[in-house]
């Protein structure tokens, strides 16, 4: 055996390297003081009370809480995870119709010499779905659709995701729309709902860009050499890296299928913004739709049924990361750290010159994101705590909802508790590792991009 094969260090699985955050989490609350802030409700929604942070009873847990933890992150998100399950079953249907393949193929031909446009197409309108329905965890549903568009280009695996995956991410940072984030965090600091888009609009062209660029660039260095692939092993084992850009024959039945697609994501956005839709509604629709896609495919009542659960088995894999992502929250709720983490890095904020307030507060969300991966649950938990101190520097409210926004979205595609990027990740079948090495000189530039807007939107006191 050669000195490089026994040097050769294996990548972790993405279980195991859970597991491990887990045990590292579980380890901290015997040196992290436990204490609580006081909350009160206000409406639909539960506020910490500033300057109420105090000391209680630690409670640490035994090694076999480590594992608790994972069946109670399940049960958590489990409206996510059965999410995930129907509507990838309802995918699995309309996938097993040939609609997706040859209805890309398709677009591919239409496209002619052109085709390399289906990036910075498919990637736009991600974006636009992740500014203005705040499309999340949705995104683990349509990397198998990015993986095919991808590989039908010729590129591979990675590209594909990335296209799904910062596609939306590029809109949930510029967030103009989103009511999950942005939405939230104004309400929390009395600022007009969704007021300052317009700065928000032009922040989001330079991320979009920035995220679109380097896709295509890793893109088109894939498929100019093949082994330049990050996952060029994995393109290997699935015998797929290359397909054929032929134009396939894409029928009526098939039109129809992704027509009804396209409606049950229109009868969610309806549904999200007039009937207060959850999880729960989004399933049962997509089910609906899903089963209806079968039989205008022609699958029948037996061929719908076992489409169904083979894409349900499908994403098994990254459904249960969800599970195992929210373990870690949980484990650190149930051991009543979390506030004192908040507390902590907070105070660090009252010594600092108000001319970095702004970019600390940045920062300090963007980490924060690592054991709160919840936007909405971040803002409701921080912005009491942030708007006081903006108020004392005589620093704009809105430079407090950009600091929160921008940290909480572009750490998002980073850290490992974020169930939606390892979910995502888990169902292309791509390493976590590879993924750093692919997106960071990214997420870098976009946090530089976010800095110097907020920078300048402080100095003409936006």
């Amino acid at each position: 055996m050669s000195k490089s094969k026994k040097l050769q260090i294996k990548t972790p699985h993405t279980y195991a390297l859970l597991i491990m955050i887990i045990i590292i989490a579980w380890l901290m609350t015997y040196f992290i003081p436990a204490g609580e802030y006081q909350r009160e409700k206000k409406g639909d929604q539960t506020l910490v009370v500033s300057g109420t942070y105090h000391e209680v009873a630690a409670h640490h847990g035994s090694f076999l809480e480590v594992f608790r933890a994972i069946p109670q992150g399940l049960i958590s998100g489990s409206e996510i995870v059965f999410y995930i399950f129907l509507v990838g079953g309802a995918f699995g249907i309309v996938h097993k119709t040939g609609a997706f393949e040859n209805g890309v193929k398709k677009a591919m031909h239409a496209l002619g010499k052109a085709n390399y446009l289906m990036i910075p197409l498919t990637m736009t309108v991600f974006s636009i779905l992740g500014f203005s329905i705040g499309l999340a965890e949705e995104t683990i549903i349509f990397v198998p659709i990015g993986i095919l568009i991808a590989r039908t280009l010729g590129y591979d695996a990675l590209t594909g995701a990335s296209m799904v995956i910062l596609g939306a991410a590029s809109g949930f940072i510029g967030g103009m729309l989103n009511p999950f984030t942005v939405g939230v965090a104004q309400k929390v600091a009395e600022l007009p709902m969704f007021s300052g888009w317009g700065l928000r609009t032009i922040i989001y062209f330079f991320i979009l860009i920035a995220a679109i660029t380097t896709v295509m660039s890793y893109g088109h260095k894939v498929k100019k050499d093949k082994t330049k692939s990050l996952v060029y092993d994995l393109e290997q084992e699935d015998n797929d890296f290359t397909q054929s850009e032929t134009s396939h024959h894409f029928s009526k039945r098939e039109a129809l299928c992704l027509m009804l697609i396209v409606l049950a994501i229109f009868i969610n956005v309806i549904g999200i913004f007039t009937l207060n839709w959850s999880f729960n509604e989004m399933s049962a629709n997509f089910l609906l739709i899903g089963i209806m896609a079968g039989f205008v495919g022609g699958l029948g009542f037996n061929g719908t049924f076992d489409a169904l659960i083979e894409g349900m088995e499908n994403v098994l894999f990254g459904a249960l990361v969800v599970g195992f992502a929210k373990g870690i929250i949980v484990l650190l709720e149930d051991s009543k750290v979390i506030d004192t983490i908040v507390h902590g890095m907070t105070t660090l904020l009252a010594d600092v010159p108000s001319s970095f307030v702004i970019l600390v507060m940045f920062i300090f969300q963007f980490f924060l994101n690592f054991f709160i991966p919840s936007g909405s649950g971040q803002a409701l938990t921080t912005m009491p705590l942030m708007v006081p101190i903006a108020d004392l520097l005589h620093i704009n409210r809105q430079m407090t909802v950009l600091a929160f926004q921008y940290g909480d979205a572009i750490s998002n595609v980073l850290f490992p508790t974020s169930a939606i990027l390892m979910g995502a990740l888990a169902v292309g079948k791509i390493p976590y590792t590879k993924w750093l090495k692919f997106a960071w000189k990214l997420i870098l530039l976009w946090v530089i991009i976010c800095a110097v807007a907020m920078s300048v939107a402080l100095l003409l006191g936006y």
